[in-house]
């Protein structure tokens, strides 16, 4: 039986640690599929190594920090946010786990995946081009293409997340997170040719087509769920909890109907054992907004949320910003394209409060004004950025420590 290091450890640091691999390795998934590569996939799976160790910490921890019946209830709150972290691991390695087993993905599917919101992209640095030798901060390469890189594989090495210090070398991989437009350019900047139409062969599977369009929907409303989920947390959001589980209920009746049109789909072609694929991801998809109702089902339950798991939330590398558009700003009478919010600031804008109606996953064309709420997620230094944007005070950034 394997040892484990008794040491005690801090719950906060457990969480987060939990969060931030949970996305990640939802994020690779995701590329390991659009790539069909074992090399990404073995990434997802020793990620899962690392967050089973990170649950067995949890829960002892947790055991050993309640010591009086009215500490359960918050505890409660804080375990629910460590099954979902897990649940979303344990499903992300199991579709690496299918590409390690050769499990084939429609050619439709892939072809889809760039154009969801978010897509997740892979290059790597060419010696002598623009990259290489440089450090993230100094190309500013997130504000530049609005791709943020998630993870670089240095020969046996790997950095997840890393920061603005680090730097590139020759022949590093890199995997990077943001809109389509962005990978032209971040191509360039590796000095790579940018992958053309043509290396992935159409299907002229109409059905196929349509469920591989549903698929990217539903991976987007399942992303746009977590999103959600956390912002709720984190102020208590009853309204936006309520949006989490109608979310849910909206993604179980795509699932149907992708399952349907992927079964149509069997009868017209001959490589039947590639759909297989399809229906992995939309269980991919539907577990990851069963985990995140789970998180929004602390705040419908009006579980006390402690100070603790709002930091949790904050600290994490890709944090949830709320912030006000002040009348005057940059961002005041101007759609999301005409500002480039995205492309300056490297965060995604996944709902936005327009006096009293919320507008989820707004497009490019959706134009802000003086007292909208918007809600994103990013980085710490894009969030300092939108706040410029809004024309609002850094000042009035949350600080979640001093509760």
């Amino acid at each position: 039986m394997m040892e484990r290091d008794n040491q005690p450890i801090n719950l906060k640091d457990v969480l987060v640690e939990m969060k931030d691999i949970s996305e990640l390795m939802v994020d690779l998934a995701y590329s390991a599929v659009l790539f069909e590569s074992n090399a990404i996939a073995d990434e997802v799976i020793e990620l899962e190594e690392r967050m089973n160790d990170l649950v067995y910490q949890a829960r002892i921890t947790s055991m050993m920090s309640v010591r009086r019946i009215e500490e359960t209830e918050p505890m409660s709150g804080l375990l629910q946010l460590a099954e979902a972290s897990e649940r979303i691991s344990n499903h992300a390695a199991d579709i690496a786990k299918n590409i390690m087993r050769h499990v084939s993905f429609p050619a439709n599917l892939r072809r889809a995946l760039p154009e969801a919101e978010e897509a997740t992209h892979r290059t790597v640095v060419a010696a002598g081009s623009p990259l290489d030798g440089a450090r993230l901060g100094d190309i500013k390469l997130q504000s530049v293409t609005g791709i943020r890189i998630i993870m670089i594989r240095r020969m046996r090495q790997r950095f997840y997340d890393p920061d603005k210090h680090t730097v590139l070398r020759s022949g590093d991989v890199l995997v990077g997170r943001g809109p389509e437009y962005g990978f032209p350019e971040l191509c360039e900047l590796a000095g790579q040719p940018v992958p053309g139409d043509d290396d992935l062969t159409p299907s002229p599977i109409s059905d196929l087509d349509r469920a591989a369009a549903l698929m990217i929907e539903m991976k987007n409303i399942s992303e746009l769920s977590v999103g959600l989920a956390y912002s709720a947390l984190l102020h208590e959001n009853l309204d936006l909890a309520n949006e989490v589980v109608a979310l849910e209920e909206e993604l179980d009746e795509m699932r149907l109907r992708l399952d349907l049109w992927t079964l149509e789909a069997a009868k017209r072609t001959e490589d039947v054992a590639s759909l297989r694929g399809m229906l992995y991801m939309s269980s991919f998809a539907e577990s990851i907004s069963d985990a995140a109702s789970s998180i929004a089902d602390v705040v419908l339950r009006e579980i006390e949320v402690p100070a603790i798991l709002k930091r949790i939330v904050r600290e994490s590398d890709e944090i949830i910003a709320w912030v006000t558009v002040h009348e005057g700003s940059t961002l005041d009478k101007k759609s999301l394209a005409e500002s480039h919010v995205g492309t300056v600031t490297g965060m995604v804008i996944f709902a936005v409060k327009h006096e009293n109606r919320w507008i989820y996953r707004p497009g490019r064309n959706v134009c802000l004004y003086a007292g909208d709420l918007l809600v994103a997620r990013g980085r710490r230094d894009g969030e300092e950025k939108l706040y410029g944007l809004c024309g609002a005070d850094t000042d009035e950034i949350e600080d979640f420590e001093e509760e």
